[in-house]
Parts: C-alpha cells; structure tokens; sequence
C-alpha cells in the first residue's frame, strides 16, 4: 500500500460525500487518520488484500466522525444544556473503530478480493 495525504485529497475530493471532516483537518491530521483507517482495516480483514481506495473511504469517514462538531459525542456527550446551569448526560461508551468502516470500504475490500464482506461477520454463540 502507498497511501498518501496528496493521494486521499485527490480520491476523497473525488468520490467521497462529505468531505468536510477531511476538508478542515490539516496534514498531520490527514496522515493520523490516514494511518488509524489503514491500520484498524488490515487487523479486521487480515485475510484480504486491502486497496487503497479502501483506506481513503475509511479517513474520511473517520475525519466526519471525530471532526471539531462530532468529537464530544464520540467521548460520549449525549447533550448538552445551558439555560442558567450547564447540564451534561453522557451515553454509553465510546463505539471502537471497526464499527465506523462504511460498507463502501468492505465493498471496495470484497471487489479487490473476490468476495462480499458483509457488515456482520456470521459466527456462532457459545451457551
């Protein structure tokens, strides 16, 4: 693989949405994002081979989710009230990174490959 922040600006300006997240972040940022995407793929599908395209879907959704606007509620900020008293609820704990790779990553993944990778991994429950 050869991700590159120059590559992904080029791919995400592109094919992806919302680029806004990925817009707004700068190199540093870009390159974190980058290597969080590439690395949470490969561990989760080690068994395929991962394009590019894959890890440049995945930053950008990562760069939505953790953009300036979305980052309290991935540290679990449900809402948040100021009428006189400052009011906080939180969620549940944070959701882990596998849960955010947007189907068009695994299609891109199941396309290089072959396969279809579907969003839930079929296994079987121990009593």
């Amino acid at each position: 693989m050869s991700t590159t922040v120059i590559a992904a600006d080029t791919y995400i300006s592109a094919n992806v949405i919302d680029t806004e997240g990925w817009a707004d972040s700068d190199a540093a940022k870009k390159q974190r994002m980058l290597n969080v995407a590439e690395r949470t793929l490969i561990r989760y599908y080690s068994k395929y081979t991962i394009p590019d395209d894959a890890v440049y879907e995945f930053a950008a959704a990562l760069a939505t989710v953790y953009s300036d606007v979305m980052v309290a509620g991935q540290r679990g900020v449900q809402s948040t009230s100021l009428s006189g008293v400052t009011s906080t609820s939180f969620r549940e704990g944070a959701r882990e990174l596998v849960s955010l790779i947007p189907q068009s990553c695994r299609d891109l993944i199941g396309d290089v490959n072959g396969v279809r990778i579907p969003a839930r991994r079929v296994g079987r429950l121990i009593p």
